[in-house]
């Protein structure tokens, strides 16, 4: 097209002046949005934009997504309209036409086709008519005749994502009406039941009979068309099409319903008189027509009123004889079989109105796929044999599809009864065996059956598409909808709305999948509309990206989004799905609440109470208590309890003690107050929730400390959360709380408080049987370690600064100027400053601690050894070391205030010194040097097989091990000496095992328990660990390995002995964290030996089981050991 016309006389361009104006066209072409300018370039010299100014045009194509699609549809459109052209010289002030254009070749076609309507459709201006687009998404519904419209919906204000009112009875609205609404009146329902000659006020319209056929075919799909390109021609001017998507699809979803009336019209028209043709053919029925009700229900998307621009339109068929006191005179009552003859007549009919060819295309499939028995079955029913069919033989996925069912066209009174009928099967189909897992599985089929080339493609079907959201939505509407209906909506966003308000799904949850929704919707609709193809795979060519990109945002923002950043932004969305999907559609929770019964979900006293003690609660009264204090009240906190509440109940039972696991929630939920990540994290995360209901039934103490640190629950959700810290993390964060408390006293109340937290941590894991019993020692060692190392620190820390202060305050000998000598031999007096620490002081572990084999309220048994620094005087530094271990002793275990809430402070035990309780606190390097080699006993070797350094200086305690290494590993270990070992052993046994104890059932000294086995093994070390390195361990069960692989302990019997160690153990941390007085013996009540199974791991009902296993194991654990300590090698 030229930029300017040539006068008479003008000389031709040259060839190279033309090439130059050709070049800048093109980028003229780039700069509005064309892909492909060279192939788009010949629409320009077209003769029909000889009248249209080229800046104009410019200015109005670079709204198009597409350029290269509107530009060739305007040219055909002023080739068939002329007056398009004055359309195109307007520019800017026409863009919506450029934006509809560029957005959907089908519609340009569409108007090429149908000409005279361009002005009607684009006269409407996009902008303009969004508000009147939002205002009447909710329109006036046909109701039965006791409901009454007294409100009209347009002068109601109206929010977009919150049901409004669809007219009301009694100054109601519809929503608070039990009963189902019918089909909607609407606009769209008047326009085309007009268009085919039918009058829209006929209780059953009929089409004129020049609206027949292929004629009437025609102008119903025209008139669906022209409205279709309205709807679009809003939403692609749309500011926000994003928020817009909701509405454009309910107004989708209402054209589609009014198209069925206008088919549902012709086909009356057709089957009274005869004029089906074809297949079809069949005798005119005349007045019978008017005898038959007929509703047409919409299911899926057009149900849920949330259709696509180009959709299968789901339905069912409901017929019904008009009763024969509403028949005109003359008019016999219709007998079953002539009610579904004309029927499938009907459907039959307005099938062809609406999928036949014509000179207008068909529309979009109508199918009918979703009826009872599919394919096979009849094409009509009446309600009646519906209801037959979803009593005996309907399978889970249809009361899912009955979900969305929802009367559309045809009559209203029939439409309102099969709703009525069938909604009870809608909400009790999630209480069917299995129903959960049956629609879990169904969601995976879906995605398994994606060809491989379409699955990264698919924007519905796919990992991250619709359908995660919609089957997430469908399945917590099903699940919860049983009692509560609250969330008995259609809508996707309107049931997401509704889950949040009755508290079943988070905020934050809802306004991602809400927000992910939306922008995948109108991906799909704009991938839809460029031709109207029904399709969900994102296009694979670079131009049709670049045009869907354009597409997606508003005109003023056009080009901000490229085609990258638009597939790299969708990976992101589907991600963001897809694990939202996975955590709220597979919530075990889901498929327990579904399990309950009515009376179970309600809570009502009696079915409680009787539930309560059913379960095994020996309070129930009491329970109910507890219930009530946690769900009354109106809070959203409340509201998240009672739909916990049943299946927790459950989860308690399933624990050691039910009741006091409802006690110790209550206490847990009390102490949290509103947190709002608590109830969440209860609702959101099954997993956790249960595991917190395993706990507080299994453990008073671990309750006591989780009321005081209730942040420690978020623990539950991750597994790796509740793995011990290793020594370096705990050091790290120590290290930090030293550096921010000045004050010691405050700064030893940190650091015991995370022990209590870390204690907590371990005793978590453990009770939910996550980590092995190895871990837990280690754990609780580390654990002590750290605590006893800081308590080093601070007590050295404040030795420091005592040093300091006394040099500040010590009067100065003289202060005369410097010596002549200090100044030759250059010294300075800073650098001649005394160091405060006079000495370096290491901790050396001993027994469970130096082993690393803590238990839950273990002593820490530990020796203090210290080393004067050079120059220091020795009297001094023995001061000072004392001082300091006595600091220590006093930080770790004076009371703190405030106090720590149920802390069992560390009990240090420095008994295994040198002469025990009558020896000094802390010796000297060469003290303990002295004392090994002149005074030490057999069993004092034998308690430095334990001896592990943990704290302090690191040179002095690999020092320290190099001084004892000599007499716990002795070169040659006598018969004698090992002569005084057992005999050292029986006299434990006989002095510590409590009075009347049964030796059987104590883990401690009793027969095979923990004393056996690590004396068998410390034994062997004392023989052997000279020559076997890998027995200078301070570890039983690695020194009990070591043995195995060098031949001094047979495998089975290592097996036994470990086993026994390890069922000891774990027992004996059981009773510790339950609080029971003599934690070191085996249970003999019912009750108490129930609990110890569940703790170490026993399925319920398992009390005897462990005793047997127990007693068998120690049993054998003991002839090992006596065969061995006694008659082994020595």
């Amino acid at each position: 097209m030229p930029e300017q016309q040539p006068t008479e006389g003008t000389a031709a361009v040259p060839a190279d002046a033309e090439r130059q104006e050709r070049a800048r066209r093109r980028k003229r072409m780039v700069a509005a949005g064309f892909y492909d300018a060279a192939k788009s370039e010949r629409w320009l010299d077209s003769p029909e934009l000889a009248q249209v100014n080229t800046d104009a045009l410019f200015a109005g194509l670079r709204w198009a997504p597409s350029p290269d699609i509107a530009l060739p549809s305007l040219v055909r459109l002023i080739e068939k309209h002329p007056a398009t052209a004055e359309r195109a010289n307007r520019g800017d002030a026409e863009f919506s036409m450029f934006r509809l254009l560029g957005s959907s070749q089908a519609l340009g076609d569409f108007l090429y086709r149908n000409p005279y309507l361009i002005d009607h459709v684009l006269d409407s201006h996009g902008l303009d008519s969004e508000p009147e687009l939002i205002a009447t998404q909710e329109p006036s519904t046909i109701q039965a005749e006791d409901i009454e419209p007294q409100i009209d919906p347009h002068d109601v204000e109206e929010t977009p994502h919150i049901r409004g009112y669809s007219g009301a009875a009694g100054g109601k609205k519809l929503d608070d009406i039990d009963e189902p609404t019918a089909p909607l009146a609407t606009a769209y329902r008047t326009d085309l039941l007009e268009a085919v000659g039918a009058n829209p006020d006929d209780e059953r319209p009929r089409a004129s009979r020049e609206m027949t056929g292929k004629d009437g075919y025609t102008a119903l799909r025209v008139a669906y068309r022209a409205a279709l390109t309205k709807i679009a021609l809003v939403d692609v001017c749309s500011p926000d099409p994003v928020e817009l998507m909701p509405t454009v699809g309910r107004h989708l979803a209402d054209l589609a319903a009014a198209t069925l009336e206008g088919a549902l019209a012709i086909a009356r028209t057709e089957v009274a008189e005869g004029l089906c043709g074809g297949l079809c053919a069949a005798p005119a029925r005349g007045a019978s027509v008017d005898a038959l009700d007929l509703a047409i229900i919409g299911m899926g998307k057009c149900g849920a009123r949330e259709l696509n621009y180009i959709s299968d339109v789901d339905v069912v068929y409901v017929i019904a004889p008009v009763p024969a006191s509403e028949l005109p005179e003359g008019v016999e009552p219709l007998t079953e079989q002539d009610c579904a003859q004309i029927g499938t007549e009907l459907v039959h009919a307005l099938t062809k109105a609406i999928m036949a060819p014509a000179s207008e295309p068909p529309l979009w499939e109508v199918d009918a796929n979703l009826r009872p028995e599919g394919k096979d079955g009849p094409l009509v029913r009446t309600v009646e044999s519906y209801v037959r069919y979803y009593k005996r033989w309907a399978e889970n996925w249809e009361f899912q599809a009955l979900l969305k069912a929802r009367p559309i066209a045809g009559s209203a009174h029939l439409g309102e009864k099969y709703a009525r009928a069938i909604e009870p099967f809608v909400w009790e189909s999630a209480a069917r065996d299995s129903f959960v897992e049956s629609v879990q599985a169904m969601r995976a089929r879906v995605t398994d059956n994606i060809p491989a080339a379409q699955l990264e493609r698919q924007i519905k079907l796919g990992p991250g598409g619709l359908r995660d959201v919609e089957f997430t939505v469908q399945l917590l509407q099903l699940v919860h909808g049983r009692t509560d209906p609250a969330v008995r909506t259609k809508s996707t966003l309107d049931s997401l709305a509704a889950l949040t308000r009755a508290s079943y799904i988070s905020r934050a949850d809802t306004e991602a999948f809400s927000r992910d929704y939306k922008k995948l919707r109108l991906l799909e609709h704009r991938i839809q509309l460029m031709h109207l193809r029904r399709t969900h795979l994102m296009p694979d060519r670079a131009g049709e990206q670049r045009a869907l990109a354009r597409s997606l945002v508003p005109a003023e923002r056009m080009g901000t989004l490229s085609a990258e950043q638009m597939l790299k932004a969708w990976q992101k969305l589907k991600r963001n799905v897809r694990s939202l999907h996975e955590r709220i559609f597979f919530r075990p929770l889901l498929a327990a609440v579904s399990t309950l019964s009515r009376d179970e979900v309600a809570l009502s006293d009696q079915a409680a109470q009787d539930r309560l003690a059913a379960l095994g609660y020996r309070d129930p009264r009491g329970a109910m208590r507890h219930i009530e204090a946690l769900t009354n009240g109106v809070s959203r906190r409340a509201e998240i309890q009672r739909h916990l509440m049943p299946v927790l109940l459950g989860w308690f039972a399933e624990g050691v003690d039910a009741d006091a696991g409802l006690l110790g929630f209550r206490l847990v939920s009390e102490s949290l107050g509103t947190t709002s990540w608590y109830l969440r994290m209860l609702r959101d995360s099954p997993a956790a929730a249960e595991r917190l209901c395993q706990i507080l039934s299994s453990s008073r103490y671990i309750t006591d400390l989780l009321e005081d640190a209730p942040t420690s629950i978020t623990w539950l959700d991750k597994v790796a959360d509740l793995q011990p810290l290793s020594a370096g993390a705990l050091k790290a964060e120590i290290t930090s709380l030293l550096s921010r408390h000045e004050d010691s006293a405050d700064a030893m109340r940190a650091v015991r408080y995370l022990r209590r937290r870390e204690i907590l941590r371990i005793a978590m894991g453990d009770a939910l049987n996550l980590l092995s019993v190895q871990q837990v020692c280690t754990g609780l060692a580390t654990v002590d370690e750290c605590t006893i190392g800081a308590a080093l620190a601070l007590a050295e820390r404040e030795e420091v600064k005592a040093g300091e202060r006394n040099e500040e305050t010590a009067p100065q000998k003289n202060d005369a100027p410097q010596s002549d000598s200090q100044e030759a031999t250059g010294e300075n007096p800073e650098e001649g400053q005394r160091n405060p620490l006079l000495t370096e002081i290491t901790v050396i572990a001993m027994g469970r601690l130096g082993g690393a084999e803590n238990g839950f309220g273990s002593d820490a048994d530990v020796m203090f050894v210290h080393r004067p620094v050079e120059g220091a005087d020795e009297k001094e530094a023995q001061a000072q070391a004392n001082r300091i271990v006595n600091r220590l002793m006093q930080l770790i275990k004076q009371p703190v205030r405030p106090a720590i809430r149920a802390e069992r402070p560390l009990e240090v035990d420095a008994d295994l010194r040198p002469e025990g309780k009558q020896g000094a606190l802390v010796r000297s390097l060469d003290s303990y040097r002295a004392y090994y080699e002149r005074w030490a006993e057999t069993w004092e070797f034998q308690a430095l097989l334990r001896a592990r350094p943990i704290a302090g200086s690191e040179d002095l305690g690999r020092a320290f091990v190099e001084l004892i290494d000599p007499y716990r590993y002795p070169r040659e270990f006598t018969a004698e000496q090992a002569q005084q070992v057992r005999r050292m052993k029986a006299r434990v046994e006989h002095e510590r095992m409590p009075h009347g104890a049964d030796r059987t059932r104590q883990l401690k000294l009793g027969r095979g328990g923990l004393s056996d086995v690590e004396w068998l093994v410390q034994l062997i070390q004392l023989q052997h660990a000279h020559k076997v390195e890998g027995l200078r361990t301070t570890s039983t069960l690695e020194a009990l390995d070591t043995a195995v692989q060098t031949n001094l302990v047979a495998a089975e019997d290592a097996e036994v002995l470990r086993d026994a160690w390890l069922l000891a153990t774990k027992i004996r941390g059981g009773n510790v964290l339950r609080g029971v007085r003599q934690s070191d013996l085996l249970p003999t009540l019912r009750d108490a030996l129930e609990a110890v199974a569940r703790w170490s791991g026993y399925t319920p009902g398992s009390a005897r089981q462990l005793e047997e296993d127990y007693l068998r194991v120690t049993r054998n654990a003991r002839k090992v050991y006596e065969r061995l300590f006694f008659e082994g090698k020595g």
